[in-house]
């Protein structure tokens, strides 16, 4: 009988910038602690993404026990307390979700605007906010940082290994921006994961991730690029919608690390149905 093993945990602490490969880390209410609990919003308070700004790619992140230090190039580094006392209550939209977000700084929004050649503005998610996921997936007591919509995205290494074998040009997995790689199972198998298990947390998949056009910009360049969405659009698309990796909420907290053993509890047919084969 294959092992599946988790492979690879990934955080993103700033929406839509360039994420970290962790090896171990905690799982608090929202997801993997500090990932997406800041965001960059314009004038208007709605949430910006490498959809509207590319270039966001480029800006890297990375953490230390009390900060968050944001690098880009042609620009000196910037780093922030990861323990934020103070600041304005921002409205801020995440597509049509609105909530309190909290204002980090008028030198941090001088600092990115800078950098995307826009007026925005840098919030955070207070612990008092409790952003709900959709219930039509999730409990009332799911909550979500600035994900889209989930605390979590899955991913399996064959999956991507399926659908490099389709490109002339390999891509890498952070085009998917995936929070947990799974090694060992088949490709695509996560399509069929209702409920699974990775070391001591449970999580369960509700459904799949519908892709944007993230998954066409160069995470190393910001360049745009026909693929990976146009062999996705030939091979994994249904309803108009094209699909890679799994959504998932998780029951409890605790902490998860590289080589933690998945064991898959509840599968059924293949999300969205014309994936089953």
């Amino acid at each position: 009988m294959n092992i599946f093993t988790l492979s690879d945990i990934f955080i993103y602490p700033v929406k839509s910038l360039a994420g970290i490969r962790i090896s171990e880390w905690d799982v608090v209410e929202t997801g993997l602690k500090y990932d997406r609990q800041w965001m960059l919003v314009d004038e208007n308070g709605q949430f910006l993404s490498q959809r509207r700004l590319p270039k966001m790619v480029l800006i890297q992140t990375r953490l230390t026990d009390s900060e968050l230090i944001l690098s880009a190039p042609n620009f000196s580094d910037f780093s922030l307390s990861l323990e934020l006392k103070g600041g304005a209550i921002i409205q801020s939209t995440v597509w049509e979700d609105c909530c309190d977000a909290q204002h980090v700084s008028n030198d941090a929004d001088a600092w990115f605007s800078a950098i995307l050649e826009m007026p925005c503005r840098l919030v955070y998610l207070p612990s008092k906010t409790k952003r709900g996921v959709d219930l039509k997936y999730a409990n009332n007591t799911d909550r979500v940082a600035f994900s889209d919509g989930f605390p979590f995205l899955i991913v399996s290494e064959n999956s991507l290994n399926a659908l490099n074998s389709e490109l002339e040009n390999s891509i890498e997995m952070a085009r998917f921006r995936p929070n947990l790689v799974i090694s060992g199972c088949e490709s695509y198998a996560e399509d069929s994961w209702r409920e699974i298990r990775i070391g001591e947390i449970d999580f369960r998949l509700p459904k799949p991730c519908s892709r944007c056009s993230i998954p066409g910009i160069n995470p190393k360049t910001a360049d745009v690029t026909k693929e990976p969405l146009t062999m996705l659009n030939r091979l994994r698309k249904w309803q108009n919608k094209i699909y890679f990796g799994q959504n998932a909420l998780h029951n409890q907290n605790g902490n998860l690390k590289v080589g933690d053993i998945v064991e898959i509890k509840i599968s059924g047919k293949k999300q969205p149905p014309i994936f089953e084969s």
